[in-house]
């Protein structure tokens, strides 16, 4: 047991003399692990930083919110068919179902377009008409003046509460309650400036327009029931699923859905987001890996490559070593120790050199991902170019083993 420590610890000084004694061919025999393993550190350390962005921002919308939409499948399409939901539709799920703590529903303007302006100033945006209930279910608050009221929606008044981007594209007050803006020609009074929120995937979570869902309706005219959206919690300890079972069934039989077909509605979670989200970016970084892998497998075809080279120059130095009673087994040890101390220390600055990228890269992404680089990438990558090492480095490990002393001797 003492002898194979012995001969252990000698292979692995000898290996780090002869990687020393050749440093900027080790750095170059190493270069295409480092190249591999910094490309995948990066790409899973962005990745992961942005599902966890992006789970932080959707549970600051609400985890516990649904959305219902309508929904029409791939077959309806082809047909020309639309499926939508009405704000009668609405008004009887809010009469009939009991299991929700708050209701609200969202209609976007047709007939404003996104233009609105302010004095000279003009810039796009999303116009949204809904109700007083829309600031409970949605948890949305104003930084500067007050949301919707019931009274607005019952007397159709021309009042917008604003997102801050506005407010800045506007070039508008730090406060502009009072200040009236122009939606194609028509004025509305701003009540109040929500807080705000940031991007989300690039998208700005702060330019929009909320104004009540009655002038929305009045001013869309006869698109006025086109295609409504359903927001609402459900009271607590009620089970999600009782929710929709109820919602769909009074849906289906308003809609006269017949039973054996599918439903032509879809409840959209904040969860529901994030799997879809997450499920993206994992395809996104498996394929990302398994092309930066490619940089790994050259990585060991060159350490490979560069030992070869290295048994040719220092077969005399075999030659002597076994003259001197080294035994094959001692060269075998020392020559794979070296080809693997060469690929973990290039997994090591991969690594860290992928961490500083994966930063980089983050600067110059929408809403700026934290940089989370997860245990098992580590040690992946650890384990990679361990094997790399081994697998690349027996060759001609097994190469200057089987030297000969006296031929290894008389090689000039």
């Amino acid at each position: 047991m003492h002898n194979m420590i012995n001969v252990g610890y000698q292979g692995l000084k000898a290996a780090m003399q002869a990687i020393t004694a050749n440093a900027m061919r080790s750095v170059l025999t190493t270069l295409g692990i480092i190249i591999g393993v910094t490309s995948v550190i990066a790409v899973v350390a962005v990745m992961n930083g942005l599902s966890a962005n992006i789970s932080r921002q959707l549970n600051d919308l609400g985890s516990d919110m649904v959305t219902l939409k309508a929904y029409t499948n791939a077959n309806q399409e082809m047909l020309g068919f639309t499926n939508k939901l009405s704000y009668d539709d609405f008004l009887m799920l809010k009469g009939k179902v009991n299991t929700v703590e708050d209701m609200t529903v969202s209609m976007r303007a047709y007939s404003l377009g996104a233009s609105v302006q302010y004095g000279r100033q003009s810039t796009q945006t999303q116009i949204v008409g809904t109700d007083s209930s829309y600031q409970n279910v949605v948890s949305i608050y104003p930084e500067v003046g007050r949301f919707l009221s019931e009274s607005d929606d019952l007397r159709r008044r021309r009042v917008a509460f604003v997102g801050s981007s506005v407010i800045k594209d506007l070039q508008l007050p730090t406060d502009p309650t009072g200040e009236f803006i122009k939606l194609s020609g028509d004025s509305f009074r701003i009540i109040g400036v929500a807080e705000t929120l940031g991007s989300l995937l690039g998208f700005d979570q702060d330019n929009y327009i909320i104004a009540p869902f009655s002038t929305i309706r009045s001013l869309n005219g006869s698109k006025a029931t086109d295609n409504v959206e359903i927001m609402f919690r459900p009271k607590a300890g009620i089970d999600l699923e009782v929710v929709k079972q109820q919602m769909l069934q009074i849906l289906r039989n308003r809609h006269k859905i017949e039973e054996g077909d599918g439903d032509h509605f879809e409840f959209v979670t904040a969860e529901k987001t994030k799997e879809q989200f997450d499920s993206v970016l994992q395809s996104v970084t498996l394929v990302a890996s398994g092309i930066v892998a490619i940089s790994l497998l050259v990585g060991g075809i060159g350490i490979m490559n560069i030992m070869l080279v290295s048994v040719t120059e220092r077969t005399k130095e075999i030659g002597i070593a076994k003259a001197l009673g080294a035994s094959s087994n001692f060269i075998l040890f020392q020559f794979l120790i070296e080809a693997l101390v060469l690929s973990l220390l290039g997994g090591v600055v991969g690594i860290i050199l992928g961490y500083l990228l994966a930063g980089f890269i983050t600067v110059f992404m929408p809403g700026s991902p934290d940089v989370i680089i997860p245990f098992w990438a580590i040690m992946l990558s650890f384990g990679f170019t361990t094997a790399i090492g081994v697998f690349f480095g027996l060759a001609p490990a097994v190469k200057a083993s089987k030297l000969v002393p006296v031929e290894a001797l008389r090689y000039e």
